[in-house]
C-alpha cells in the first residue's frame, strides 16, 4: 500500500514541466520575484498568526522557515522579540533583515534549504513555515525537523490546493496541457499524522492575498510567460489572456498546527 508521504512526493512530481517544453523555454521557469513578497506596510492579521501568537510568550522567539520577505515573522513583532528567518535565496533573507531591522528585536538570517540547515538554526518557541510545502517532496523529515526546533507550537500555512492551479487555464491555452489536481492541504496533513504528530487544520478565505499581489500587469504578464517557458514575443499574448480572464477568486488557505512538548 503507498504511504500518505509516497502519494504525497508523486502527487508533487506529477507537476513536473514536460521535457519538450522545459527544453523550449528560453529561461528558467522557477522564478519567485522578490518583489511579491516583499514587506509594505501593515500586515493584515490573519489565523496563522492568531495560533502562531497564542504560543507566543511576551519577548518570546520565533523562527520562520522559507521566510521569504518576512511577512509571517513581522505580523508576530510583538510578541517575537528574538527572530530566525530562513531562506534559501539570498536575496529573500535580504528583504526579511530589511523588514525586521527597525523593529528592535535580536533577529539572524540562515542562508539554505531546510531542512539541511537545521543544525545552523536555534530553538524557538514557535516555528512558523508559510507557503512552502508544496516545494517540499519529502516531507516527513522537513515537518519533524520543524517540531525539533520548536518548545510549544508549530504553525503552517499552505493554500488548500496548489499554488500553480490557477494557472491551468493558461497552460491549456498555450500548450493544451492539462495540470494535476494534487496533492491539496488534506494530503499534507495526513502526511503530517502518518509521522507521528497530531496535526489540526483549520481552513480559512484569504481575502487579503490578491491585494498583496504588488506585481503591474506588465510584471505578471512577464513573470507568466516564463513560468509557462515561452519566448518574449508571446509576451502580449499571455497580457491578452490574463486580461481577459475573470478576477481570481479570494483563496482558501489551510493552517496546520500542533502543540510540542515543552523543551
Amino acid at each position: 500500500m503507498t504511504s500518505a508521504a509516497e502519494r504525497w512526493s508523486s502527487d508533487l512530481a506529477s507537476w513536473a514541466i514536460p521535457a519538450d517544453i522545459l527544453a523550449s523555454a528560453p529561461e528558467s521557469p522557477w522564478i519567485h520575484p522578490v518583489k511579491m513578497f516583499t514587506v509594505t506596510g501593515r500586515v493584515t492579521d490573519s489565523l496563522s498568526h492568531e495560533r502562531a501568537r497564542e504560543a507566543l510568550p511576551t519577548n518570546g522567539s520565533l523562527i520562520d522557515v522559507g521566510c521569504g520577505g518576512g511577512r509571517a515573522t513581522v505580523a508576530l513583532i510583538p510578541p517575537a522579540a528574538d527572530v530566525t528567518g530562513v531562506d534559501e535565496e539570498p536575496a529573500m533573507l535580504d528583504s526579511y533583515r530589511n523588514a525586521v531591522v527597525d523593529s528592535g528585536v535580536t533577529h539572524r538570517e540562515v542562508l539554505g534549504r531546510w531542512p539541511s540547515v537545521e543544525s545552523l538554526a536555534p530553538m524557538a518557541d514557535v516555528a512558523v513555515c508559510h507557503h512552502v510545502l508544496y516545494n517540499v517532496s519529502d516531507l516527513v523529515p522537513f515537518v519533524r525537523a520543524l517540531d525539533a526546533h520548536a518548545r510549544h507550537r508549530v504553525v503552517i500555512e499552505i493554500p488548500t490546493t496548489h499554488p500553480l492551479t490557477h494557472m491551468a487555464p493558461l497552460w491549456r491555452e498555450f500548450w493544451a496541457l492539462e495540470r494535476p489536481n494534487g496533492p491539496t492541504a488534506d494530503d499534507a496533513r495526513d502526511v503530517i499524522r502518518s509521522a507521528g504528530i497530531e496535526a489540526n487544520m483549520d481552513i480559512w478565505v484569504d481575502e487579503d492575498f490578491s491585494a498583496r499581489a504588488l506585481l503591474t500587469t506588465e510584471e505578471q504578464a512577464r513573470y507568466m510567460r516564463i513560468r509557462l517557458c515561452l519566448p518574449p514575443e508571446r509576451e502580449s499574448d499571455v497580457a491578452a489572456f490574463i486580461s481577459a480572464a475573470p478576477a481570481p477568486a479570494p483563496r482558501h488557505t489551510a493552517t496546520i498546527w500542533w502543540d510540542v512538548l515543552d523543551r
